[in-house]
């Protein structure tokens, strides 16, 4: 995870959660690792032995978000003709990471933080209750304060960016380096120190992520030896393209930013110009991370 301040305090909280039951919520930034903190909390509790199940609410159609987390009963669904199996029921004795829970309808938040609370819950269409034999692990990226558990007890992990913790970067360097290179079949043995420069001096706003990949690419380039900044240079080049999901919140966040900068952070006018209800369109500047206030005056 690092060496940082921020790192072992992320540690700590993280094996405090694996030692008990309780729902956990995950914060940080996109790529940060908090699918990763997520696996090492499963894999530490007393529930290692049963599933892993993961779920991107981003990911979830609206309309469909009650169906894949609760499942449904028979008939409720027209394109599912039977019952259906959510997410809840398949990750019995296990764990189920919700990732960006934030992106949940309210509706369905309300429900799914209500069935933790009580310990059971109900498929749409089904009068009967379940009990719930999993442990929830949440993660959230809005960066726009509030909580989306709500007052439910549950552990909190807080995973900062790489830029507010670069002591970590050439370690974690260093051990995605040793990954792929054994991977690779290759005797990598180091970064040259301009590399090394080049890691600490980067900005990474893609976080861990960016930094695994570019590290994974560099290996393949450097084939032996040590990787030099200019095999880092060309791995940026190289890079894989962004998922359907980051270049979409990427044009989300632009657009957002550019409707308040129009409407001077007014956020009634700006969702009238994006022809959406006030509430919908603060939904989405929630989801963006974007502060209005930035755009005022």
């Amino acid at each position: 995870m690092g060496v940082s301040r921020g790192a072992g305090r992320a540690l700590d909280q993280a094996t405090a959660a694996a030692r008990s039951d309780l729902a956990v919520l995950i914060r940080g930034p996109d790529g940060a690792g908090k699918t990763y903190v997520a696996r090492a909390i499963h894999s530490w509790g007393d529930r290692a032995e049963g599933p892993f199940v993961e779920r991107s609410c981003a990911a979830l159609p609206e309309a469909l978000q009650a169906r894949e987390i609760f499942g449904c009963a028979a008939g409720v669904h027209s394109m599912v003709p039977g019952e259906y199996e959510g997410a809840l029921a398949q990750a019995a004795g296990g764990s189920l990471v919700l990732s960006e829970v934030e992106r949940l309808r309210p509706e369905v938040r309300t429900a799914l933080v209500q069935a933790i609370a009580q310990g059971t819950f109900r498929r749409e269409g089904d009068s009967a209750r379940q009990a719930l034999r999993v442990r929830i692990i949440a993660t959230d990226e809005s960066q726009a304060g509030g909580d989306p558990l709500g007052d439910l007890p549950h552990h909190e992990v807080e995973i900062q960016g790489l830029e507010d913790r670069t002591e970590d970067i050439l370690p974690l360097a260093a051990h995605f380096l040793a990954e792929f290179a054994d991977r690779e079949g290759v005797a990598v043995v180091g970064f040259s120190e301009d590399a090394r420069a080049a890691l600490v001096g980067a900005s990474w706003p893609g976080n861990v992520r960016e930094l695994r990949e570019r590290v994974r690419q560099a290996v393949r380039l450097a084939r032996g030896g040590a990787v030099t900044a200019e095999a880092l240079m060309l791995a940026g080049e190289t890079a894989e393209v962004p998922s359907f999901k980051e270049a979409k919140r990427a044009f989300e966040t632009r657009y957002v930013e550019g409707l308040l900068r129009r409407c001077g952070g007014n956020i009634s006018r700006a969702a009238r110009l994006a022809k959406k209800d006030r509430k919908d369109f603060y939904d989405v500047i929630r989801r963006t991370g974007v502060d209005p206030q930035r755009f005022r005056g």
